[in-house]
């Protein structure tokens, strides 16, 4: 076998993958980058940023059509759509982050990686790649499909379909309330499916505030997204029309594709962590560097969805810089804080995690969707009706949420849902993590006249 050795041996090369080589050779260390699909990753070629894009010229549509004066068609060009989302995909050449990669000092390495043992790595069976110091495995997440009769006689729709198509299905049936559900949902019936969403819940987002799901169904409901609520799929058949599926209560669907969108999980099946302890399909519990707490010898380290914890992009690459950084700060000889907020540590992980549903109405949320039970937390709702929504958008609809820890007077959580909120939840990422108190954040005085007096309105309905 051809062998080598590194300093660090990063496996998987998605935006996670990639900044853990990145913080990792910025340090001074030798890092070899494996990847057995495309550089790159789920998020760049068939999750955050396909998805977006075929969400945005809808949204965009939409508030055009609510500002009056403003002459818009009544639908899209789904051709045109589709060769701009294949222009941010690279439509699949991964060439411009290989080549990223090697400017950065990192060797990539194409194949599937397995760790062999301490501080080994096997690629395609037949390249061992040695790490003086650590392996950090940014494998992400795969798709968990559910237990249906039937499903394994078609071909349903993953995310990775749903984001990559390239011709609108007449009739498209979704599995799933939640982001990937109601999005994909909502993106299709723009761009002219007839769509059935299928939850088993009586809203959408059933991890977010009970309002912003509220809207949210509202939306798709406005855009001729059929929603099955309290329900689910007991079968699915291929029929004489297209795929049936038989509804909870018996109503069968028939469409010509079918997305399920029912969660995923760790993606360390295959990755030959057995060896170690870690059942196959189980997330790396990880400690707040990074380190994976399961294996003996401080050598493992592990960031993003694979973890378990926050799996959003954003989060998993802030868990990366610092394991990153805590592997060439070991590895220098230098001391590695582990407290709370250094920058050794993922201490937002368990406070503050920002996310944003591209829908519209849009969702922005980070921290706590509501009160902790039994504590003394405060909950105030309003309307975002200020000055700046209401030109933003004739009839603007939105609602907004803060849950007040009222013994430190500091806030636990925001949610935001309205069109154009996304941009609004940095605002309230600061105010978690800097534990900003309220009589101070009171003195942060929003722009007239922008959504962001949203701020002032939360503020005065909870008393100051």
């Amino acid at each position: 076998m051809a062998g080598q050795s590194f300093d660090v041996v990063v496996v998987g090369a998605g935006p996670v993958g990639e900044v853990a080589a990145e913080r990792a050779a910025r340090g001074g260390l030798k890092v070899a980058l494996v990847e057995h699909e495309r550089f790159g990753g789920e998020c760049s070629y068939w999750a955050c940023i396909p998805s977006k894009a075929l969400l945005r010229p809808g949204n965009l549509l939409a508030a055009a059509k609510r500002m009056p004066g403003v002459s818009v068609d009544d639908r899209l060009d789904p051709a045109q759509v589709f060769a701009r989302r294949d222009w941010f995909t690279g439509k699949g050449d991964d060439s411009g982050q290989v080549d990223w990669a090697r400017g950065a000092g990192i060797e990539p390495v194409r194949g599937h990686g397995v760790i062999t043992g301490e501080r080994e790595v096997t690629v395609d069976g037949d390249r061992v790649l040695t790490a003086r110091h650590a392996v950090i495995v940014c494998t992400g997440s795969v798709p968990r499909l559910p237990s249906i009769p039937g499903l394994d006689t078609i071909r349903p729709w993953g995310s990775r379909e749903a984001t990559s198509a390239s011709s609108v299905p007449a009739r498209l049936g979704v599995l799933g309330g939640g982001v990937v559900g109601v999005e994909m949902a909502q993106a299709w019936a723009r761009l002219g499916s007839e769509v059935h969403l299928v939850i088993t819940g009586e809203r959408p987002l059933p991890r977010n505030a009970a309002f912003a799901g509220d809207l949210v169904l509202a939306g798709l409901r406005e855009d001729g997204v059929t929603v099955h609520t309290g329900s689910g799929v007991e079968r699915v058949a291929a029929g004489p029309a297209g795929t049936e599926l038989t509804l909870k209560g018996g109503e069968v669907l028939v469409v010509d594709e079918f997305l399920v969108a029912t969660g995923r999980r760790p993606a360390t099946a295959g990755l030959g962590l057995e060896t170690f302890g870690v059942d196959a399909g189980a997330a790396l519990t990880v400690d707040d560097t990074g380190r994976v707490s399961a294996v003996d010898g401080g050598w493992l380290f592990a960031a993003g969805d694979v973890t378990g914890r926050a799996p959003l992009t954003h989060q998993g690459k802030y868990g990366a810089r610092a394991a990153g950084d805590t592997v060439a700060a070991l590895a220098a000889g230098q001391e590695v804080s582990a407290t709370p907020w250094s920058r050794f540590t993922a201490t937002a992980d368990h406070h503050a995690v920002p996310q944003v549903v591209f829908t519209d109405p849009e969702v922005a949320a980070v921290g706590l969707a509501d009160a902790r039970e039994g504590s003394a937390d405060r909950v105030v709702d309003i309307d975002i009706a200020v000055a700046g929504s209401s030109l933003h958008a004739d009839g603007y609809t939105g609602k907004a949420r803060i849950v007040v820890d009222t013994e430190r007077n500091v806030l636990l959580g925001v949610t935001f849902v309205g069109q154009d909120v996304s941009e609004l939840v940095h605002s309230a990422t600061v105010a978690i993590v800097g534990e900003v108190p309220l009589d101070r954040l009171w003195h942060a005085v929003p722009s007239f006249p922008t959504i962001s007096e949203v701020w002032l309105r939360l503020l005065e309905a909870y008393g100051l």
